[in-house]
């Protein structure tokens, strides 16, 4: 187990802590002798555990501690910090439930799409847009969050989640046409395979009958 993978398990056993402290609404606890509503605390452990994906994908190409559990393991840490929070703050009623779904939704779809193209031998990297999706629902969960505090941020908050939806959107659509090319070219290949095959077991029978 190294320092990666540990920082990526980190991820997925902050999920449940979130959850519990995200539906504790107007709960304060003393810390160090420092005053910590239930909302700034939630605030904090979501970014830690969004700050161990930016760590532990960095350290692993860095140190050259790139692993398959690894490989396998971030995506599935990623989903399970973003989809707890989002259907947290359904919860509380902070964040509209069709919205969620759609979100959500999306990362079922992506992950869809990646297994079967892993099945056919082919790998989708994360491009840019997912990158920037990813962003900004780590600044929209917040934006939501802190909210739930400071009421003011609400509209900010609400809008912030739209542009977190055009995002998705956008990458979705970028990983549909990328995974279509793929198999759209997949197919034409074995294609061309299969009538080399016939081709070459016509040949031979001719030259076995034309011995015969």
């Amino acid at each position: 187990m190294n320092l990666p993978n540990a920082l990526t398990l980190l991820r997925i056993f902050f999920v449940p802590l979130l959850v519990a402290v995200l539906v504790q609404r107007k709960v304060e606890w003393e810390l160090l002798g420092v005053s910590l509503s239930s909302e700034m605390f939630a605030l904090w452990i979501f970014l830690f555990a969004a700050l161990t994906d930016l760590l532990d994908g960095y350290l692993a190409r860095r140190w050259g501690q790139i692993t398959t559990v690894g490989t396998l393991l971030d995506p599935i840490a990623d989903k399970m910090l973003i989809s707890a929070a989002l259907i947290s703050l359904v919860q509380t009623g902070n964040v509209p439930a069709g919205l969620t779904i759609l979100l959500i939704g999306r990362e079922f779809a992506i992950s869809g799409l990646r297994s079967i193209a892993a099945s056919a031998g082919y790998t989708i990297q994360a491009n840019d847009l997912g990158k920037t999706k990813m962003v900004f629902q780590v600044l929209a969960i917040s934006l939501v969050i802190l909210s739930m505090r400071y009421p003011e941020l609400t509209e900010l908050a609400r809008w912030s989640m739209w542009v977190v939806v055009f995002f998705s959107i956008a990458s979705a659509l970028s990983y549909f046409a990328k995974f279509w090319g793929k198999v759209d070219a997949h197919v034409k290949e074995n294609r061309r395979r299969q009538f080399l095959v016939l081709g070459r077991r016509r040949k031979r029978t001719r030259a076995a009958m034309g011995g015969a």
